[in-house]
């Protein structure tokens, strides 16, 4: 019989929950700087080169959506190593495709099997002792966030050095090691639920309808997430026309936003303090500022607007991730028995938002260029903002009239 973990896991076993979460997703984005290696060793379209990384994102968002619920029925132990196997020898098996077909396959059926990163998140909520779920969750979405953001830089390098096979057999062998560190220090979890799979389904719409916490969360967390693709996808583009700088000086951005995500613990930490209500409202209005910096880009030297960049990386990156695990610490209180469930509908508008940033984002650069793309990530951002203050009015005034009552 499955158990709830009832003591507090060590620093090591969050520390392994945080590096298995960034390894996981990082599978859906190696391919990406990679793409004209694949593409000429098996004499690809560049159509053809593009499905790849979309039928993994794809994969990803089925997974999200289908996978995830399966988490509050069954042991997250159990399914957590399926994954991890799964993951592991689709990884290995890409590295010896030989067509266009069998990559695309491959491909969705590693988006898939990449959402153990989203397994992961709630089990170390369920490992937090009460007090704390919002530092372990910020922990634990640093090893995520590093995981996207540092994986293309790692994907290129590899695969330039030696191959864009090698890079896949070594990504095959980061989540089996993970995997076997995982067996050994992951306890086994309660399942919280008895409901069939159609059923567990259709309860997500309940879910949604029930708690208005989880749909403000979920909204103002999409918006935040258009902000954010909307940049990283026309960054490169932007730094190409205006300052004559390649991929490379835009794959060292990425660096300086994981900067800004490794002080997600820091986050956590406060939303446990303060309350995440709170901490998501600051979060929203950091990456108003950030990206408001952005417009005083013409006043500056090119040297300085590089810098200026860099440091609204950090601060953007800093607010959504605070925003992030804020938003989780949330959802996840409104009904433990259903994390699962209440992960997937939160992340399945994050998504949404990340395919509408890259969309939007690249709409905006043709038609007027940076400024568009910053006048875009500033709005959504103050519609984020705009959702969390009138949730908290929303709060208010429920308690005034319970108190009036």
């Amino acid at each position: 019989m499955n158990t709830t973990p009832t003591t507090a896991p060590s620093g090591l076993v969050i520390l392994i929950l945080a590096m298995a979460a960034g390894l996981s997703v990082a599978s859906i984005y190696y391919a990406q700087p990679i793409l004209p290696l694949i593409g000429s060793d098996l004499q690809l379209s560049v159509s053809g080169m593009g499905l790849i990384p979309t039928l993994t994102q794809v994969g990803y968002a089925l997974g999200i959506l289908f996978l995830l619920p399966l988490g509050d029925r069954h042991d997250r132990r159990t399914l957590i190593l399926i994954k991890s196997s799964a993951l592991a020898l689709l990884l290995a098996l890409c590295s010896f495709s030989g067509g266009l077909n069998a990559l695309l396959a491959i491909s969705l059926l590693i988006g898939m099997m990449a959402t153990m990163a989203q397994d992961i998140v709630p089990a170390a909520a369920m490992l937090a002792p009460d007090g704390k779920q919002g530092k372990t969750v910020g922990t634990v979405m640093t090893g995520l966030l590093l995981g996207i953001l540092l994986s293309r830089t790692v994907s290129g390098l590899i695969g330039e050095a030696f191959g864009w096979r090698v890079m896949y057999q070594l990504a095959a062998a980061s989540i089996a090691f993970v995997g076997v560190l995982l067996w050994a220090v992951l306890p086994r979890f309660a399942a919280h639920s008895t409901l069939s799979y159609p059923a567990l389904m259709k309860s997500m719409a309940h879910l949604w309808m029930r708690y208005p916490e989880l749909r403000s969360a979920a909204l103002a967390q999409g918006c935040l997430s258009i902000a954010f693709s909307a940049f990283w996808s026309t960054l490169a583009l932007m730094l190409l026309e205006t300052h004559h700088l390649g991929s490379a000086v835009a794959g060292g951005f990425g660096i300086a936003g994981a900067a800004g995500a490794l002080a997600a613990p820091l986050a956590g930490a406060l939303a446990d303090r303060t309350g995440p209500a709170r901490v998501t409202q600051l979060g929203s209005a950091l990456v108003i500022i950030s990206f408001a910096l952005m417009f005083t880009l013409p006043l500056l030297s090119p040297h300085w607007q590089l810098v200026l960049i860099a440091i609204s990386a950090v601060g953007f990156d800093f607010g959504l991730q605070a925003s992030l695990v804020s938003h989780q610490t949330l959802v996840y209180s409104l009904e433990p028995a259903a994390r699962g469930r209440l992960n997937a509908l939160l992340f399945t508008v994050v998504f949404v938002g990340m395919a509408l940033g890259s969309v939007l984002g690249a709409q905006a650069w043709a038609l007027a260029g940076w400024s568009a793309v910053t006048g875009l990530a500033t709005l959504v951002a103050v519609i984020a903002l705009s959702i969390r203050l009138l949730d908290a009015a929303r709060v208010s005034r429920a308690a005034s009239l319970a108190r009036q009552s």
